[in-house]
């Protein structure tokens, strides 16, 4: 039993070191996020409402039904809800009632509600994927930036360990004669500074990791990392096309086009929807009711110890005979309430018809609420124009910056090339100390720069580049790094 609990306790130790372990990539990142977003979600939301509205444009369709029953107890003079004769007495009544009703014609309003809803969810679904991809570019643009600050680390550290060796170089031509000891506390200046700049990159390490965290809703900042290796310049083409070329496809597929030309059939349905409103409304309807109560009723009955009495009604003109007629003879007496189902069926009733409603004047109501969606319509239209502009703009913008972050890497590189050819000829005459460690310094601190900057303007064309294939029209998870 022990050997089992420890074997358990280290699988859990083992799985808890993994996750605490776990370096994610970008793609991971991105589909976390995607996940996770809080503006992602709220966009999913809004999907869901539009689903709402396309079921409650659909129930337009459906008969409406209604049922309705009370119960009451009169004390005094009151109408008895069976004969409608005032009486004074105490009584329970019960009511009950069915309503249906349903729109024949209401100058296709119902019809165009549905096709809004329809048009509504597309253009709820378009804004769910520009949210992605706005998401899944910070996403990169965040995870480049600990990319970037963990290469200038690399570089802080490595020259570093060159300005240690320097050091022990420099102690031992001091300790000989051969060089003056301010060269070495020049050099050990030179490695202080070095320090204090990988201190503040570790630093911009953490501070860009925790950006990233919290952008994904991570909470566990200590344990979050990234997986650093792999990533370099992918061009899938994209820059051997024409800015026409992206400009065309960004029109054809990005969602800030889909967006405003739905808000445009948006607004055309909501001006066709405000134009039914003139036309008449044909409605029918049905109820059923049925009602009962406990109260007692008087009757006329005939008395059956004597049915039949006879009275004079008349006499004969001339002779003066009596004319004597025979009558019922009838006793009023109090009858008790019938059986509550008795009642319920032979006081029920139905009523059924049709019901037109023809619009006439109403303080020009409609009539306003067309005009505003006239000039709602021509608000989409130019709105839908000036999207065209702006991401014509932004995609001429985005082209232009990938061509300069090309052209500045590559200028990053030779530049590169240029001072590491410099620091080895500066090291090799600061070892045979023909140049001061002054000189070497400047050297070496330009080399650094060099890489710095080279690291910042790979990482800037990478992210840009993805920028521009983005707008060419390939989708935020299937960019290549």
């Amino acid at each position: 039993m022990k050997k089992s609990i420890i074997i358990i306790a280290v699988l859990l130790l083992g799985f808890s070191a993994n996750t605490q372990n776990k370096k994610w990539t970008l793609k991971e990142c991105v589909e976390y996020a995607l996940e996770n977003n809080i503006s992602v979600k709220q966009s999913e939301l809004d999907v869901d409402l539009a689903d709402i509205d396309k079921l409650t444009a659909i129930g337009n369709f459906i008969p409406s039904l209604s049922a309705s029953g009370g119960v009451s107890e009169n004390t005094g003079l009151s109408f008895n809800p069976v004969t409608n004769n005032a009486q004074t007495t105490t009584f329970l009544s019960v009511t009950g009632r069915i309503n249906m009703g349903y729109t024949l014609f209401d100058g296709l309003r119902n019809f165009r509600q549905i096709q809004r809803a329809d048009i509504s969810k597309l253009a709820s679904q378009y804004s769910l994927n520009k949210m992605k991809d706005d998401i899944s570019l910070y996403v990169a643009n965040n995870y480049l930036q600990v990319i970037l600050n963990k290469a200038n680390l690399e570089v802080f550290k490595s020259q570093n360990e060159v300005t240690k060796a320097q050091i022990e170089r420099t102690q031992e031509l001091v300790d000989a004669g051969s060089l003056p000891r301010g060269d070495l506390l020049e050099i050990r200046a030179t490695d202080a500074s070095e320090q204090q700049s990988i201190i503040n990159a570790e630093n911009s390490i953490q501070i860009s990791l925790i950006s990233l965290a919290q952008l994904l809703l991570i909470k566990d900042y200590e344990n979050f990392d990234i997986e650093d290796e792999g990533y370099d310049v992918v061009d899938v083409g994209i820059s051997d096309k024409t800015v026409s070329e992206i400009v065309a496809k960004a029109k054809e597929t990005r969602s800030e086009i889909k967006i405003a030309e739905q808000n445009v059939a948006l607004a055309k349905k909501d001006l066709q929807i405000a134009k039914s409103a003139n036309y008449p409304t044909l409605s029918a309807f049905f109820s059923y009711d049925t009602r009962f109560t406990d109260a007692t009723s008087f009757d006329q009955r005939i008395d059956p110890d004597n049915p039949i009495v006879t009275e004079q009604i008349g006499t004969v003109e001339g002779t003066g005979q009596a004319v004597i007629g025979e009558f019922p003879n009838t006793n009023t007496v109090i009858v008790g309430a019938d059986p509550f189902l008795d009642q319920l069926y032979l006081n029920d009733g139905i009523a059924y018809g049709l019901q037109l409603n023809i619009p006439v004047l109403n303080g020009f109501s409609t009539k306003g609420n067309i005009k505003r969606s006239k000039v709602n319509l021509e608000r989409s239209k130019f709105q839908l124009e000036q999207t065209e502009l702006d991401l014509e703009s932004t995609v001429y913008q985005a082209y232009v910056d990938a061509k300069g972050a090309l052209k500045s890497y590559e200028a990053a590189k030779l530049a590169v090339e240029s001072q590491a050819l410099a620091y080895d000829y500066a090291k090799e005459r600061y070892d045979v100390g023909l140049t001061n460690a002054f000189d070497f310094s400047q050297s070496k601190q330009r080399f650094d720069n060099a890489n710095i900057e080279l690291n910042r303007a790979k990482y800037d064309y990478i992210f840009k580049l993805k920028v521009l294939e983005l707008y060419f029209g390939i989708p935020a998870t299937e960019l290549k790094f």
